[in-house]
């Protein structure tokens, strides 16, 4: 049921509560010409830049630069700049800290910016300048957003001055092209009023989206819901009129995402017709992006969000297991279980999972139930083509099958990599019998399974921990902290600049949630927030501060044949229709 408009106007937020209000937004409107189109093969020969603040000039610079080379005849026709007029001009080494100073602290916008900036990023790269990454806004794409195709059917800088009947002709020279973009510019912002675009943000938005959106009624009137959200990284939370969750969602500033909802910028139908149904937005403050992705995860799995499109099947996830019977057979199940492996994203993928796993193990193929005494079924097809030992039909004993059985569970713990050998054995066979197709199709399908098994051993070891704690730097000369026990996410925080963070892990750990493992490989813990947890403690400088007990791989584990694997994988882009050379079918 739709929310009910309040009556009369929505309470009207400031502009700091909606954004950078765009009369306090400080533009340069820059124009480079060059010697061609490509950043990394031509050079600058002339910098034009216009500073402009709440539509008043405050600044320009313009100077030729000497690119160091010839200047094509063709460029030289199209600009005027010619080789003898940039001889004596400084060098971009000289003019480049001018420029980039200049741009200091501002937004840069350029007509079709990709080009301009593009070759300001690669000048900063070829000189072993920081390139600042300055917001930066493209008039052409602004206009495109701003503009019908019936109005104006091009976005030229030099249609838009005459459309606009701005008093500077564009003519290829770089400081008199940025002035006639900064007309140009002024002009669009006029335009874009009427759009409800306000702030720099919905302004940067608009120009992204290149089609004109304006935010509905609804959205405006719903923009008093960001007001008190923190600037903080956190989980937001839109609640109905039911107080029912109607959309989870995380940022590293509460405040800038839920006030996106309600700008031009948000074209998302589905989001908008959210919008409309919100009374409220919780907030839960997090102390990092670790800790703010793990509650998203936990939030939406318990409320189950209409909009959030995770909530259609929440973690569901596959795996493969035995079955519990006298000739045990693998089977698809959602419920891991001990000795199971996965998990799997779909049912389709764990099912192809276990096709190459039966190549690697002799359990049975077939489903039906076998009893453990006196089986009296007939052979099928696999037991005459030696697929199968028949234990259907009594030729094989419990006794004679339970190899198989213990081959599956070391192969699955790590404990043998026996299986592998074998199969690996079987791709150069076939290779070196010039069987090369059948050869490359068994190498693929054993790279996938030895990065299946080494996905599932990974986590799985990694569960196993009863605690980790993980510190990463935070960009600012602090930590971000995160207590982890059995996979799960059981305390974080931060040690910031000047604070020494052992007291603070020491407190983290004392007050972290106590987790009790639970059955199957991932102990219980959801495996989503295994793989974030994992991924944050193994990428960006994440460093060790304790481990209990000492994490180390299976020693027959899938990861001691992860080279193998990336060979095989480098082989399989590298096959053609020519025949495959033993080495990449991996031999070698």
């Amino acid at each position: 049921m739709p929310a009910r408009l309040p009556d009369g106007p929505a309470p009207q937020l400031s502009f700091d509560e909606l954004g950078t209000p765009l009369r306090e937004v400080t533009f340069v409107v820059l124009d480079l010409e060059t010697t061609g189109g490509s950043s990394r093969q031509h050079a600058i020969t002339e910098v034009g830049a216009v500073k402009v603040r709440g539509g008043e000039r405050i600044g320009e610079l313009g100077t030729l630069v000497d690119p160091g080379i010839a200047i094509p005849p063709d460029i030289a026709r199209l600009t005027g700049i010619t080789t003898s007029m940039v001889g004596g001009a400084p060098p971009l080494p000289v003019v480049l800290p001018s420029v980039l100073e200049f741009l200091s602290g501002s937004v840069l916008v350029a007509h079709n910016a990709p080009f301009d900036a593009g070759f300001l990023r690669a000048a900063c790269e070829q000189l072993g300048q920081a390139w600042p990454r300055p917001p930066v806004l493209c008039t052409a794409r602004l206009a495109r957003a701003v503009l019908p195709r019936t109005e104006c059917p091009s976005v030229r800088l030099g249609a838009l001055a005459a459309h606009f009947g701005c008093t500077t002709e564009p003519n290829h020279r770089a400081l008199t092209d940025a002035r006639a973009t900064v007309e140009v510019l002024h002009h669009l912002l006029e335009r874009i009023g009427n759009l409800g675009v306000q702030s720099l943000e919905e302004l940067l938005a608009l120009a992204k989206t290149a089609s004109a959106h304006r935010p509905t009624q609804r959205q405006r009137q719903q923009r008093h819901l960001a007001r008190d959200v923190p600037s903080a990284p956190g989980v937001y939370l839109f609640r109905g009129t039911g107080d029912e969750v109607l959309y989870v969602g995380t940022s590293g500033d509460l405040h800038r995402r839920v006030r996106s909802y309600f700008t031009a910028g948000e074209r998302r139908r589905r989001i908008r017709d959210m919008v409309a149904q919100a009374e409220r937005v919780d907030t839960v403050v997090c102390a990092h992006a670790l800790e703010a992705g793990v509650r998203e995860l936990r939030l939406i799995s318990a409320h189950r969000p209409r909009y959030n499109r995770r909530s259609r099947n929440p973690g569901r996830v596959w795996w493969v297991a035995p079955t519990a019977e006298a000739f045990p057979r693998l089977s698809i199940v959602a419920t891991p279980r001990e000795g199971a492996l996965g998990p799997f994203g779909s049912q389709r993928v764990a099912s192809d999972a276990v096709d190459v796993l039966l190549d690697a193990v002799p359990l049975r193929r077939c489903s039906q139930r076998i009893p453990a005494r006196n089986p009296t079924a007939s052979p099928c097809a696999l037991h005459e083509l030696g697929h199968c030992a028949a234990p259907c039909a009594g030729h094989q004993a419990v006794e004679e099958y339970a190899p198989a059985v213990h081959a599956w569970h070391d192969l699955v713990s790590g404990a043998d990599d026996a299986p592998l050998h074998t199969l690996a054995a079987t791709v150069a066979e076939r290779s070196a019998d010039e069987r090369y197709e059948s050869a490359a199709r068994a190498r693929d399908r054993l790279a996938g399974l030895v990065g299946g098994l080494d996905r599932a051993q990974t986590l799985a070891t990694f569960a196993a921990l009863e605690e980790v704690v993980g510190a990463r730097p935070d960009g600012r000369g602090g930590w971000e902290l995160a207590v982890v026990r059995f996979g799960r996410l059981a305390g974080a925080g931060v040690a910031p600049r000047g604070v020494r963070p052992m007291p603070v892990v020491e407190s983290l750990c004392a007050s972290a949630q106590t987790v009790l493992p639970g059955p199957g490989p991932l102990r219980g813990a959801p495996p989503e927030e295994v793989r974030l947890v994992y991924r944050w403690l193994t990428t960006g400088g994440t460093r060790l501060v304790r481990c209990d007990p000492s994490w180390s791989e299976p020693a027959h584990g899938a990861g001691s044949w992860r080279e193998w694997a990336e060979r095989a994988r480098a082989a399989a882009g590298t096959d053609g229709a020519a025949a495959p050379s033993e080495q990449s079918l991996g031999r070698a």
